[in-house]
């Protein structure tokens, strides 16, 4: 209990820092290119999240750019009922995300930095999403981007150890994002990344992820816009490792100032 007063206190202090917009100047929160500010908070299967995005003036006029953090499996121990080797007393991962986005084009790119407190490892890479016509319903996002892996305390190729902070190597990743509309008020989103190694240790390179040398990853999302400033979702992320019913599910609230 005092984890979730802690967390809606935290969203409360994040909603004083920012400045509420009027409603004619909403994004659409469904579109993965709009920039906003906007805080969300979930229950999941591993302890709480909390995620926030802040909109800030570019120093490009025809660009829009946002901040976004997300700080997930808060408090797991006590309020996750996923496996205990899934779960934190404290918090799990932490992910920081830079999105600009060309108000002309429908093209964005990304910045995307990921750490995991179990392993003590990361991932930081850069990302170009172009937003292609929408088609029946559909909307598709292409990504494509490449990036370093971050590890503490790394097993190297000889066995040993090395100390502190390391670069175990390279990856390039490729997919897209992906939404359907059912209606003005639900519509879905998919989102397959594939993600390979390109150089690096020869443990990285067969082993870096989730123990093979690439995976396919999956996210889906169903979404309810209670009103045009907010709307709730349900998660899930799964993998060709991973089967759906053990991956991670969550229900997160999104509010836009």
């Amino acid at each position: 209990m005092k984890i979730c007063n802690l967390a809606l206190c935290l969203i409360l202090v994040f909603a004083s820092l920012v400045k509420a917009e009027s409603t004619e100047n909403l994004k659409d929160m469904s579109d993965p290119l709009a920039v906003y500010t906007r805080g969300g908070f979930g229950l999941t299967d591993r302890g709480i999240n909390i995620k926030v995005g802040i909109q800030y003036d570019s120093v490009t006029e025809n660009e829009n750019v946002m901040n976004v953090f997300e700080f997930k499996g808060i408090g797991g121990d006590e309020l996750g009922w996923a496996g205990a080797d899934k779960r934190s007393d404290s918090m799990d991962s932490f992910r920081y995300r830079n999105f600009t986005l060309n108000k002309t084009g429908a093209r964005g790119t990304q910045i995307d930095i990921t750490y995991d407190f179990h392993s003590d490892s990361g991932i930081a890479s850069f990302s170009v999403l172009q937003g292609l016509p929408r088609w029946h319903g559909f909307n598709f996002y292409p990504l494509l981007g490449g990036g370093m892996a971050y590890a503490k305390d790394a097993i190297q190729d000889d066995g040993t150890i090395e100390s502190g902070y390391s670069l175990p190597g390279g990856l390039a990743v490729v997919g897209f994002y992906g939404k359907y509309t059912i209606n003005d008020k639900v519509w879905v989103n998919y989102n397959p990344f594939w993600s390979v190694g390109l150089f690096g240790t020869d443990m990285f390179m067969d082993h870096g992820f989730e123990g093979d040398s690439s995976v396919l990853t999956h996210e889906a999302t169903l979404s309810y816009k209670i009103n045009p400033r907010s709307n709730i979702r349900f998660y899930a992320n799964w993998s060709e490792n991973i089967d759906i019913s053990n991956g991670a599910h969550r229900i997160e609230y999104n509010y836009q100032f």
